[in-house]
């Protein structure tokens, strides 16, 4: 986790994760890579549409100059940080800075509803979610703590999300984490018997390790709904972290059907770590 990217917005959230990166990095010898991408409109390019215009140099000087602002945390003594200042006329061009610095992991605030599903719907962390090429850790609170000892990594266990549970299996190794590893059996989304499941885990991680060494960590429960399963499970075991698979630009909605209540979604103080399969 030698490489840390986190885009700012300069709002409260920014902050947390700033300072939730700053810990990871103090913990692990890291480099932060602060990200602020700077929406301008095309009418302030020039002509070529290419090369920025002096209203378009104006408002990076001006976007440089509050990332200074911005930078000037105590906790980020000690921490080699790196500020970057962007304009992006798509999105994706996220992964060129990915590319270039060989980013790790992204740390990235959002102000969206809690819970599992609304944490990245309606906001610029959905939009990371969706173009990432690595792992990305959404936090909503200031960082309380940041050990994240206990992790959930919650899967269907099919097929395409081999990759996916091979990246987090990583992460959570680099990151020291005890990890858990859930299958969510539901009424209304495919229910299976217990054999049903026990052959589509074995499968899965004969495929993925060659092997049944991380059988131990499976955990199979029964719930209403899948999103409903993995909070109460993560509140059961005292879990620090939550993570899930993404389909890219379909976002999590592949793996989560249905809506997370409000009162589930209203007691999720967890952060979210998004694998992109």
């Amino acid at each position: 986790m030698k490489k840390i990217l986190v885009p700012i917005d300069f709002s409260e959230h920014s902050e947390y994760a700033l300072e939730t990166a700053a810990a990871i990095a103090k913990k692990h010898g890291s480099e932060i890579f602060v990200l602020h991408m700077l929406e301008l409109s095309n009418a302030i390019y020039t002509a070529s549409s290419d090369s920025l215009g002096e209203e378009a140099v104006f408002y990076l000087k001006l976007a440089e100059k509050k990332m200074d602002t911005f930078l000037d945390r105590n906790f980020l003594e000690g921490v080699e940080v790196t500020p970057i200042v962007k304009h992006f006329k798509v999105f994706k061009d996220i992964n060129n800075v990915i590319d270039a610095h060989d980013i790790n992991l992204i740390v990235m605030g959002s102000h969206g509803a809690s819970g599992v599903k609304e944490v990245v719907i309606g906001s610029n962390a959905e939009k990371v979610v969706r173009y990432a090429e690595v792992p990305v850790l959404i936090v909503k609170h200031n960082p309380i703590l940041v050990e994240f000892e206990t992790a959930i990594f919650a899967s269907d266990f099919s097929e395409d999300g081999i990759q996916s549970y091979l990246r987090a299996k990583s992460t959570f190794k680099k990151l020291d984490s005890n990890m858990h590893i859930i299958y969510v059996n539901t009424p209304d989304n495919g229910f299976k018997s217990s054999t049903e499941i026990d052959v589509l885990i074995t499968k899965f991680l004969k495929k993925a390790d060659g092997n049944l060494d991380n059988y131990l960590n499976v955990h199979v429960v029964s719930d209403y709904s899948v999103e409903r399963g993995i909070l109460n499970f993560a509140n059961n075991i005292g879990a620090d972290l939550v993570a899930v698979a993404t389909h890219g630009r379909r976002g999590l909605s592949h793996f989560f059907e249905g809506s997370i209540s409000e009162d589930i979604a209203n007691h999720s103080t967890l952060p979210v770590m998004t694998f992109k399969i």
